[in-house]
Order: structure tokens, then C-alpha cells, then sequence
């Protein structure tokens, strides 16, 4: 069976139970601690992944990659990929489980790229201007990048407007070029 076919399956039932259990909320924090512990961690896939360790052990391991206090749902949830032999699969059925509840609840990603840091009403706008545009809920990070020079990168769902000194001067360099 595909591996994108599995992880779905998984993060949808773990989504319905959660829904239907109104925790689906508190598994989504879990599942975005625990997707983001694989990234940050590189180790942790591979200890998961090694036979030679036991469940007990993994369960105990995945709980603190989940955040420490996990509810009891994703306990039942781990120890069901664990007794079911997926934990190879279980970082691509937290990024399913984001996926599908972002869906549910129609939340949106948005990033705002800036050479310097913005001020908090400076980023309180620019995400009320996307949650219009959207009609949703929108997670929004900010990054500081100094190589954009000046102005701004926004980026949510597949758009991106891109306002830095850096593109505007590089789109100059290239007209003279002709």
C-alpha cells in the first residue's frame, strides 16, 4: 500500500475521533509538536524506526515528542501505530492530520518575510488583511530576512506578493541588461 495512502487513513480516523471526542483542537497542538520534533530532530525517525527498541520505550519517546502531557486520545493513537507497525509512517500522519484539520476548520498558512523586524500592530494588520481575503482563520509567522533589503514578502496558500528592494532592483538589472 502507498505510504501517502496510509498516513491519510490514519490522520483521517485520528481527526473523526478527535472531532467527535471535541478534542481535535488539543491533537492538533499535539500533531504540530510532534511534526515539528521530526523536522528539528533528524535522530528521532531513525530511533523510531530502529526494531531493536520497544514499543514501551517508543510510546514513551513519542509522547515527549508530542509535548510531554498528551491526551488520552493520542496515547490510544500511538499505541495503535505502534502495535499496528507504522511508526515509520507517523511523521507523514501528523502532517496529514495538519493538513486535514487545517481543511476542517479552513485555516490558512501565511509567512511575512521583512528585512527588519515589524512592529506587533504591523503584523496584527497585515494578518487581518489575509484573513479577509481568505474568510479564514490564518496561522501567520514573520521572518527577518536582510537580504530583501527593504519591503516586504507575503505569502499565503499559493499566493505571494512579493514588494522586497531586492526583487525591484533585480528586475532593473535585468531590464538594462536587454
Amino acid at each position: 500500500m502507498d505510504l501517502g495512502v496510509i498516513s491519510v487513513r490514519y490522520a483521517r480516523a485520528l481527526l473523526k475521533s478527535a472531532t467527535d471526542m471535541k478534542q481535535e483542537d488539543a491533537v492538533y497542538k499535539e500533531m504540530l509538536v510532534l511534526s515539528q520534533s521530526y523536522l528539528q530532530v533528524p535522530a528521532l525517525r531513525s530511533t523510531i524506526d530502529n526494531p531493536m527498541l520497544d514499543k514501551d520505550k517508543k510510546n514513551a519517546l513519542l509522547e515527549v515528542a508530542c509535548g510531554g502531557q498528551v491526551s488520552d486520545l493520542t496515547q490510544r493513537f500511538l499505541q495503535l501505530v505502534l502495535n499496528e507497525g507504522r511508526e515509520s509512517t507517523l511523521q507523514f500522519m501528523a502532517a496529514s492530520y495538519l493538513t486535514l484539520y487545517r481543511q476542517q476548520k479552513n485555516v490558512t498558512r501565511g509567512k511575512l518575510t521583512t528585512a527588519v523586524a515589524v512592529s506587533p500592530e504591523t503584523e496584527r494588520k497585515m494578518k487581518a488583511m489575509v484573513e479577509s481575503k481568505t474568510h479564514g482563520t490564518v496561522e501567520f509567522n514573520t521572518e527577518v530576512d536582510p537580504d530583501i533589503i527593504g519591503g516586504f514578502i507575503l505569502e499565503y496558500d499559493t499566493y505571494r506578493m512579493d514588494a522586497s528592494v531586492k526583487t525591484k532592483l533585480n528586475t532593473i538589472l535585468n531590464q538594462l541588461k536587454k
